[in-house]
């Protein structure tokens, strides 16, 4: 049995200083219901984190607004004891407010950012932002606006790298203008793939590309289906296959496959071992 490491997944670098393994984690589960409170279990859901880092994992995507805050607090606790703490890389997001379960609310309001960032660093403790993603632009103020305040935080330090969720080519172009774009994460999985143009440009501008549910595989697996049966050829789960095809479509790809529980993040991680054939990338690229 291959060693069970996110490094398997191969690297991606941002900067002189960080080279990632690509198979990274996403907090988001790390919530109540509806993203919204805390986790039902403090230590499982700090146990994840460090498990995850024992696993290899250096690449941690995370959001004030899971919780809010409460991801937050997990993510930091779980690092604390990371022998390689130095070399983890944080992704975080702002911009996306919280009334209750389910329901999430843009604010680009610059000076609101502002505050966001300052806060998440401090609850993160963290001097500065590795990655800092606009979580939704906010329709209500222009886009020059919201991405020049984040380009004032990186020229006063607090920001290293700044990324985009949730946008179309059109609206990375624009951003641009503003300052240097160097990740998107959107909706993108085998089962969904509506962005691949997204994918590609990013690509073509060296950007990372972080896919939000990236384990979207309940309308795909069952007797005989397409993702079912190719598990079983590679004597694995679906979910991995789902990962691997991800790891494959292109190398500026990073999954946060996210979970509370330790067996589904073992499971995650064992897709870096999946070498997925071009036939059969093929084939789940029709679905």
């Amino acid at each position: 049995m291959a060693e069970l490491n996110a490094a398997n997944s191969g690297t991606y670098q941002f900067d002189d200083q960080f080279k990632i393994n690509r198979l990274g984690y996403g907090t988001m589960q790390l919530t109540g219901p509806g993203t919204w409170g805390p986790y039902k279990d403090w230590n499982q859901a700090v146990s994840v984190v460090e498990h995850a880092t024992e696993l290899g994992v250096n690449f941690f995507d995370t959001a004030d607004s899971y919780g809010p805050w409460f991801a937050d607090h997990y993510l930091a606790a779980g690092l604390k004891k990371a022998a390689n703490r130095d070399q983890i890389f944080i992704s975080d997001k702002v911009g996306q407010t919280r009334q209750g379960p389910s329901i999430w609310t843009p604010h680009g309001e610059p000076g609101y950012l502002r505050q966001q960032v300052e806060v998440s660093m401090m609850t993160l403790g963290l001097d500065h932002e590795d990655l800092l993603f606009l979580h939704r632009i906010d329709s209500h103020f222009p886009v020059a606006e919201q991405v020049g305040e984040l380009k004032k935080m990186q020229d006063e330090g607090k920001i290293k790298h700044i990324g985009l969720s949730q946008v179309t080519v059109e609206e990375i172009k624009e951003a641009q203008k503003y300052a240097k774009i160097d990740a998107v994460e959107n909706l993108y999985n085998v089962a969904n793939h509506k962005d691949d143009d997204v994918v590609d440009y990013c690509e073509s501008q060296h950007m990372a590309f972080v896919p939000w549910f990236p384990l979207n595989t309940g309308k795909l697996v069952g007797a005989n289906s397409p993702l079912s049966n190719i598990a079983k050829k590679y004597n694995v789960s679906e979910a991995q296959i789902a990962l691997a095809w991800l790891l494959k479509r292109s190398p500026n790809i990073l999954p946060i496959p996210g979970t509370s529980s330790i067996q589904h993040l073992e499971d995650n991680v064992a897709a870096a071992n999946v070498d997925l054939s071009d036939a059969d990338f093929n084939q789940l690229s029709q679905l």
